[in-house]
């Protein structure tokens, strides 16, 4: 059986692909790379086509993730039968999701930090206008609530 993710934020360049190459990391070391489909998104169209944002890359890259091949893409009515998780970086985004989701869908929608553990927040921050620091904070969030996410589905 095949599990599809998407990791949804605004732009789909700084915190929805760092959590798209985290999770692929952890689902190929994981042996399962076969079984889950893994995408991500924006809920706005700012950034259509563009690579993920180069610190967002550099960060990831120094805890060996590769983010270089993801492209920006913004989320589609589609996206909701699709996948079976469409995990929202913040309130914010995950309120527009709900809008946009066919009420079948709604229950696949769920804020990503759900699956982290004892980070005691409920959202990425965005980092797109701080320094370094932000991706490094986004890095250390995304890596637990990967890992939650991964047992989570391990354990259905």
């Amino acid at each position: 059986m095949t599990v599809n993710v998407l990791f949804v934020c605004m732009g789909n360049i700084c915190r929805s692909p760092t959590a798209e190459g985290v999770f692929r990391h952890l689902v190929a070391q994981s042996g399962l790379a076969g079984q889950v489909i893994i995408d991500s998104a924006g809920t706005h169209d700012y950034h259509i086509g563009a690579a993920p944002d180069e610190r967002a890359q550099a960060a990831a890259a120094q805890r060996g993730y590769d983010l270089s091949g993801l492209r920006a893409r913004q989320v589609t009515p589609e996206d909701f039968q699709r996948f079976d998780y469409v995990l929202a970086m913040d309130e914010a985004n995950l309120r527009i999701l709900q809008s946009l989701c066919p009420a079948p869908y709604r229950s696949r929608l769920r804020l990503f930090l759900e699956f982290a553990q004892d980070v005691g927040l409920q959202a990425v921050p965005d980092p797109y206008y701080g320094g370094d620091q932000g991706f490094e904070e986004v890095l250390d969030l995304v890596e637990s609530a990967a890992r939650g996410l991964l047992i989570e589905m391990q354990n259905n």
